[in-house]
């Protein structure tokens, strides 16, 4: 008789939308890899009950966590690695060996190995924008500051939380904060979209003119359609305006990594959940 598959599962609620079990039954079938993962609707009442229920009774090996459950995880973790401890919040949740849970944070990574590894956009040197200021962008700061732009700007409705997030990561590298009334007369050679306008078919306001010649344009969140951000940047002349799909496969990834011990190659489903999108 087989072994049972490990469990796995992403909690968040809502969670219909997920795409991660999919993505994880494509790693694993790549990688000959023996687990079960599922999509779980969990709210944030109910967060702590399903914890204790999956990796308890159900033996649970690891889980990962979206909104609105990454702060949660990160207190309810017993250690942090230290990009979660920058983050303030978590996504992937690792059963260790005595019981205890791990908590990791491995949306930087994603982006960046996306950003800047399967599309070649140069961080060095630039100047980077980032719209918004919640848990999204704490968890991609560090990373994007040990690539040494020249300098990075967040840019908020409401300055003070912008300037908040400025103030905790100023000692790792040139980073400031504005409203978005501040970006008149400013231009930028990469803008990240980490706002939520986009879940809700809206879009921050931007100058007309804040791209330099050549700036690309990314958009963390993804739908099946173009974002209102990414249509933005093709439409004021971005050499490459594209969605967070990429970010979401290398993050998921990371956290296969992080559980299985081995790293699997996210070429081609990236290329095949592009390909059925069909844009």
């Amino acid at each position: 008789m087989s072994p049972a598959p490990d469990l796995y599962a992403v909690f968040g609620h809502p969670i219909g939308h997920s795409k991660s079990p999919r993505i994880h039954a494509l790693f694993a079938a790549q990688t000959g890899q023996m687990l079960r993962y599922e999509a779980r609707d969990v709210d944030l009442p109910d967060f702590e009950a399903a914890i204790s229920a999956f990796f308890g009774p159900e033996g649970g090996r690891g889980v990962n966590c979206t909104l609105p459950l990454k702060e949660a995880a990160w207190r309810r973790a017993d250690e942090l690695t230290e990009r979660a401890r920058l983050a303030r919040a978590v996504n992937t949740l690792i059963r260790q060996a005595d019981g205890t849970l791990q908590g990791d944070n491995t949306d930087g990574v994603g982006l960046l190995r996306d950003l800047c590894d399967n599309l070649a956009v140069e961080l060095l040197g630039a100047a980077v924008l980032v719209l918004g200021a919640g848990g999204a962008v704490r968890g991609i700061l560090a990373p994007l500051l040990e690539r040494q732009p020249a300098a990075l700007v967040i840019a908020n409705r409401t300055l003070e939380r912008a300037e908040t997030l400025a103030r905790d990561f100023a000692d790792l590298g040139p980073v400031t904060a504005v409203g978005f009334e501040g970006l008149r007369g400013r231009q930028f050679d990469v803008v990240l979209n980490a706002t939520a306008a986009s879940l809700s078919g809206d879009l921050p306001p931007l100058p007309e003119d804040l791209l330099r010649p050549g700036a690309c344009c990314y958009d963390l969140a993804y739908g099946s359609e173009p974002t209102p951000f990414v249509r933005w940047g093709r439409e004021h002349g971005a050499r490459l305006s594209v969605d967070g799909l990429g970010m979401l496969v290398e993050q998921a990834a990371e956290a296969f990594e992080l559980w299985r011990g081995v790293r699997p190659d996210t070429r081609p489903v990236i290329e095949l959940l592009s390909a059925e999108r069909g844009f």
